[in-house]
């Protein structure tokens, strides 16, 4: 497909590591195709490309990735398996043990979100969490 767009993650030398892992995480991926110097691969379907440029760039939570979990059990699944190894954040972020950000949220959130009623409850509630809690979300 012409005009196919996809992010590219910039790796000192661990692309093909970190493929693999975030492959063995999320469910509907594949590594497409792998040459040192370069990883193509998807995830849930969507397109990535790990790049082993050197150690000139790192990450940063300026740029992050996010998923929205139906269940409790999926932001478990995720915040426990990209979570190992690297660092815990305020609000449902984290850094892999690669560096990369990622934001594992609850699908409801926009919609609690909306509520101008809700709305103020649910920040003060999600401002005291790391890991977000859908049920404590709910009855906030």
């Amino acid at each position: 497909m012409a005009n196919q767009m996809y992010p590219c993650l910039w790796f000192d030398g661990q692309a093909q590591a970190a493929a693999e892992y975030y492959c063995s995480i999320v469910k509907n991926s594949k590594i497409i195709s792998a040459n040192p110097m370069v990883v193509n691969f998807q995830l849930n379907g969507f397109k990535f490309m790990g790049l082993n440029g050197g150690p000139q760039y790192k990450f940063s939570p300026a740029n992050s990735y996010v998923i929205e979990c139906e269940t409790q059990e999926e932001i478990d699944h995720y915040w426990e398996k990209l979570g190992a190894g690297g660092v815990y954040n305020q609000c449902g972020w984290l850094d892999d043990k690669f560096g990369v950000s990622w934001q594992i949220v609850p699908s409801i959130l926009g919609k609690l979100m909306s509520d101008p009623e809700k709305a103020p409850r649910v920040i003060k509630a999600f401002m005291q969490m790391t890991k977000f809690n859908i049920e404590a979300l709910l009855n906030a």
